[in-house]
């Protein structure tokens, strides 16, 4: 595994209690819409001179001339450090790795779904697809509790105005209908708000990424909407 040094340019918060981090790519970084890297920090707590690690999928383009990485704020060492990291200061970065990467087959659709900080590596597939002009359609569905939980929404109602092949779904589970407005879905995934949006279930290729229950949850609902499960692709974000 090869590892490379990477700047911290700056952060920003991209929705309630959840902060993107901003990295300049190391040169000859190359990496794969939807892969991941592990980001080591130093830290001397205790005397402690050793690297915390914590795996990130890359949330930026392949092209972007950054390195964007997303989490939500919980109160670990690890992220009380790096929220304290100073802009210019120096991080570890070895990758990429992974396979939760985008179908060749034009013809299949790409249905992906979305947990709360689990949009990352959607986030880079579709600015990948969107500058290469790719001709998969993709279907986006993405849950979060409340409105201000979705990180990145302003970005993917540009990427479905800039993409006329993708359709962007979000949905909430504990937000009233109307609540500031809103007309779209809510709830948990179903196979009834799938079949709305998509058509005919047994076709595209599924992406999962969230939180391990969530994952597990759609998996299951996909399954027993007779989905074949070598269509279902996942990748879960434990401890996030």
């Amino acid at each position: 595994m090869i590892a490379y040094q990477a700047t911290l340019l700056g952060r920003t918060k991209v929705a309630e209690e959840t902060m993107s981090f901003h990295f300049a790519k190391p040169r000859g970084f190359v990496f794969k819409a939807g892969q991941y890297i592990d980001l080591t920090v130093l830290h001397s707590e205790r005397g402690n001179s050793n690297g915390l690690t914590h795996t990130f999928s890359i949330a930026s383009s392949p092209f972007a001339e950054e390195l964007v990485v997303t989490t939500r704020m919980r109160d670990t060492m690890f992220k009380r450090v790096l929220s304290a990291l100073p802009i210019g200061e120096e991080v570890r970065i070895e990758g990429p790795m992974g396979s939760f990467t985008l179908h060749n087959n034009t013809a299949r659709p790409a249905v992906l779904l979305a947990g709360g900080i689990g949009i990352a590596p959607f986030l880079s597939i579709l600015s990948y697809a969107a500058t290469e002009r790719l001709r998969h359609p993709i279907f986006l569905f993405y849950a979060n509790r409340y409105l201000e939980d979705a990180a990145f929404m302003d970005e993917l109602w540009k990427l479905r105005e800039a993409n006329p092949r993708f359709r962007f779904v979000p949905t909430f589970t504990r937000m009233p209908n109307n609540y500031r407005g809103w007309k779209g879905e809510t709830g948990r995934f179903s196979s009834e708000m799938f079949s709305t949006h998509v058509g005919s279930l047994r076709g595209p290729i599924y992406y999962l990424a969230g939180p391990p229950a969530m994952v597990a949850g759609a998996c299951r609902t996909l399954c027993q909407a007779g989905v074949d499960q070598d269509d279902i692709r996942t990748e879960e974000f434990a401890g996030y």
